[in-house]
């Protein structure tokens, strides 16, 4: 009888991340674009990236198809950023509903990911969206169907940094991070605008709502597709980088004591 947990010969071992996002798969997505405050983007940006000339910031939850009929929800809460002269968004938050979906992202990529309940509905031309964690709302979307506009195909890229925390000094890394640049590109079908209206609740553990919406920018909702080409860039020096190691960690003192 053979054990599973043995090591793998060459031909059996898979990176199965990078198989799940080099193919297109669709999602129903919600997202809603809008401008912020340009002061709080460039606060929570590490070096070396620098704030876009346009304080946006990106949400969307999306209901994703996997090949085999596996479904699972996924958001994103990034902000427009820079590197040099590549244009792209830096995630702070992205949300995912199973352990598959988040582990791996995290591990592979460098993602932010973290594990939250999501759900978009739809009634006629009523859309809405609502995102919640470890027992928090941390935001709801609600929108009407104004029209709709032709699909395009774009490319973007997100910016992402590969962090091994110490197992033995507080809020320090092992070496410098990687700086991952992780290139996408989109395809839509069936893109309609909306008339939209997000609202950002405080949660302790994931303060989203620090970012006030000063005007929406685009609303949407549409079936997309995303094919992912990630690089390693380079490294930074972890000093850049130890002082944004919360973004993506819960400290779950904030919560207080419980009976």
């Amino acid at each position: 009888m053979a054990i599973r947990y043995a090591a793998k010969p060459a031909s059996e071992r898979r990176n199965r991340e990078l198989e799940a996002t080099g193919s297109a798969t669709w999602s129903t997505c919600l997202e809603v674009v809008f401008e912020t405050d340009p002061e709080l983007i460039a606060a929570v940006l590490p070096k070396p990236l620098t704030p876009h000339a346009k304080p946006y910031v990106r949400f969307n939850i999306a209901q994703v198809v996997m090949p085999g009929d596996l479904r699972f929800g996924a958001g994103w809460f990034g902000v427009h950023a820079m590197h040099g002269d590549q244009e792209g968004e830096y995630p702070l938050f992205m949300p995912m509903t199973t352990e598959q979906a988040t582990v791996g992202g995290r591990e592979v990529f460098g993602e932010p990911k973290k594990i939250a309940e999501m759900s978009i509905d739809r009634d006629g031309d009523r859309v809405s969206g609502r995102l919640t964690r470890l027992g928090f709302t941390l935001a709801e979307i609600s929108g009407t169907v104004t029209g709709t506009r032709p699909a395009v195909e774009r490319d973007s890229c997100d910016f992402y940094f590969k962090i091994s925390p110490s197992p033995q000094n507080k809020d320090e890394l092992d070496c410098d991070p990687l700086l991952v640049h992780s290139h996408k590109h989109h395809a839509e079908r069936d893109v309609e605008l909306l008339d939209a209206e997000v609202l950002l609740k405080d949660s302790p553990l994931d303060p989203i709502a620090d970012f006030p919406v000063r005007r929406i920018v685009d609303a949407t909702w549409a079936q997309r597709s995303t094919v992912i080409d990630a690089k390693v860039i380079g490294t930074v020096p972890r000093a850049d980088i130890e002082p944004f190691i919360h973004q993506r960690y819960d400290d779950m003192s904030v919560l207080g004591t419980r009976d």
